[in-house]
């Protein structure tokens, strides 16, 4: 039953998630939807549907889960109020109300179900930049979750005072950059985008990248970023939303993407596989992507993430963690390389959390 309340504890009430705001991730389509909600449990059909696809063919067993003395961390995902914690304390930004259940509680119940140990918790867009919900969740859990807070881009440059204030007292420990955020017409290297990363890089904060328009948007931004301030970590968000090329120019992206491994302070989330693909669960033309990727950056500078809770829907957050297993099995990925990509990677860089996992 815990399995079963874990994928089903959504509202009946919840609607389909908006696509029209630029400041959203992109959401599950309809025929999906409609697919998921026909089925008798997401979590169990994806379950076995990558138990079945591993059958004989030597894929890495999944780590994690009790017993296992593989930590598992997941790098991405995103936690935001109930509607009661809402109407009482941690009101949602106007606009940006959660079409499904993302809280806590929800959160801890799927990941004791999928034998994950840790997490990052990356601030949503339905708070925008109050942080107090994210940051009551880090301090009621010292020892299973980190924060990633969300940049303050506004002209004023209010946003880097904040941005310090997070992670010297509220020991927040990465900060997003959404470049949607960035007021009109500017970019991420404008001069409060500079000050902004140069104080990530001064704190020891790493900078994770949302590029949801495409790596080729925002290419010389961040050459020109990572040029000048070296010493500032940056982390592409969910393999910088390249899907398996297709033509000329989607490999020419993934290609560019590819060269920014010059650059050894950048990392990589092989996270919400349900964004990257263009297959049905469990994901597998990522495989090209996860394998070339691993040939240049390396294992160690790749992080899994499940993006929760917007896989939940897709196919359950013990299956997104599965997927990866499966489709290491498919290049294959070595156990050791495995390991650094499901929690290795991610603890290294973020020396001292998840002490207790």
């Amino acid at each position: 039953m815990a399995a079963r309340s874990c994928r089903f504890l959504y509202s009946s009430s919840s609607s389909p998630i908006a696509t029209t705001s630029p400041l959203l991730s992109p959401t599950p389509s309809a025929a999906t939807r409609r697919k998921l909600l026909l089925s008798s449990t997401c979590g169990t059909i994806a379950s076995a549907a990558a138990a079945s696809a591993m059958d004989g063919q030597g894929a890495p067993a999944a780590p994690g889960g009790k017993g296992s003395a593989i930590v598992v961390v997941d790098s991405h995902l995103h936690v935001w109020a109930s509607p009661q914690q809402a109407a009482e304390r941690y009101p949602y930004f106007p606009g940006q109300e959660p079409p499904i259940r993302g809280d806590v509680d929800l959160l801890l119940q799927c990941m004791d179900e999928a034998g994950v140990d840790g997490a990052l918790i990356v601030q949503p867009i339905n708070h925008m930049f109050d942080h107090s919900l994210v940051t009551s969740v880090l301090k009621k859990y010292p020892s299973k979750f980190i924060g990633c807070c969300l940049a303050n881009p506004a002209d004023d440059g209010s946003g880097i005072k904040q941005l310090e204030h997070l992670i010297v007292q509220e020991k927040y420990r990465a900060v997003r950059f959404n470049p949607n955020l960035w007021p009109s017409g500017q970019k991420m290297t404008n001069e409060v985008g500079r000050s902004l990363f140069a104080k990530a890089g001064e704190l020891g904060a790493p900078v994770g990248i949302m590029v949801m328009k495409g790596i080729s948007t925002y290419i010389q931004e961040i050459e020109e970023l990572c040029t000048d301030y070296p010493k500032t970590t940056v982390i592409f968000d969910h393999m910088a939303f390249c899907k398996p090329p297709m033509n000329i120019e989607e490999e020419k992206a993934f290609t560019s993407f590819l060269e920014l491994s010059r650059f050894p302070q950048i990392y990589v989330k092989y996270s919400a596989l349900f964004r990257i693909s263009r297959e049905a669960y469990p994901y597998e033309d990522t495989s090209q992507l996860l394998s070339r990727v691993i040939s240049s950056y390396g294992a160690n500078r790749i992080m899994w993430g499940s993006d929760f809770p917007f896989v939940v829907p897709e196919c359950g957050y013990k299956g997104a963690k599965e997927a990866i297993s499966h489709v290491a099995g498919k290049i294959p990925v070595s156990s050791s390389d495995l390991e650094w990509i499901l929690g290795k990677t991610v603890t290294q860089l973020f020396q001292g959390a998840w002490v207790s996992a």
